[in-house]
């Protein structure tokens, strides 16, 4: 919940600065953000009933840890998440639990070392077989095993990484090619370091001396 909160509050401030923004670039990089938050806060799990939560943490004991870290692949019939955890092999077969639906499964690793281990996954790309789907436990490893419904090629894991994907490239397949280089320009700038701003402005400004002179040699 407290993330969602997180979310409501940076998208009433995206909605706040459209309110007041006027050039249209501004608007459009405002308008997509404000999209994407609306489908990250869509795609939150619904929150618990109170006492299901407290119990759920009750019977588990020591503190639990969110996995973000992952490797995937997949073949004709499977999706295949692998989960590095040091030790897990020495765990009683019960204390890793998987649940599956047709498109989420989430992962609880009970006391390994002390500490709980979730990784939750909503919104996969495409239906799976619950029934057909599995984990094995591997020296320092989990394989989470989801079963296609369908044979086909998985381009992502989930609909949100789709979607991202899908918006990040109509942002550079403009058809003004200055305007795609500028929009990767912007996004190594706002990932950037402070030596990788130092240097993109360097560039920026050269490049706006050159327009100004008309780029004529002094010693003519």
């Amino acid at each position: 919940p407290l993330f969602s909160n997180q979310l409501q509050k940076d998208l009433e401030e995206v909605k706040e600065l459209l309110t007041k923004a006027t050039r249209k670039r501004v608007r459009d990089v405002l308008v997509a953000e404000k999209q994407k938050l609306e489908l990250e806060i869509k795609n939150q799990p619904p929150p618990k009933p109170k006492d299901v939560a407290e119990e759920e943490k009750a019977s588990l004991g020591g503190y639990t840890v969110k996995i973000n870290n992952y490797g995937w692949d997949q073949s004709d019939k499977f999706v295949k998440i692998y989960i590095s955890l040091n030790g897990v092999q020495k765990l009683p077969a019960e204390n890793v639990q998987v649940n599956f639906t047709e498109r989420s499964f989430d992962l609880l690793v009970k006391n390994l070392n002390g500490k709980n281990y979730t990784m939750t996954f909503n919104n996969l790309l495409k239906p799976i077989s619950v029934e057909g789907s599995s984990r094995k436990i591997k020296t320092d490893m989990i394989l989470v095993m989801c079963k296609k419904k369908r044979e086909e090629k998985w381009d992502c894991l989930t609909q949100v990484e789709k979607e991202s994907k899908e918006k990040e490239k109509a942002a550079y397949d403009t058809a003004d090619p200055s305007e795609g280089l500028m929009n990767i320009l912007k996004k190594m700038y706002a990932e950037g370091d402070d030596e990788m701003k130092r240097t993109i402005n360097k560039a920026w400004v050269e490049s706006r001396e050159k327009q100004y002179k008309g780029d004529i040699p002094m010693d003519i």
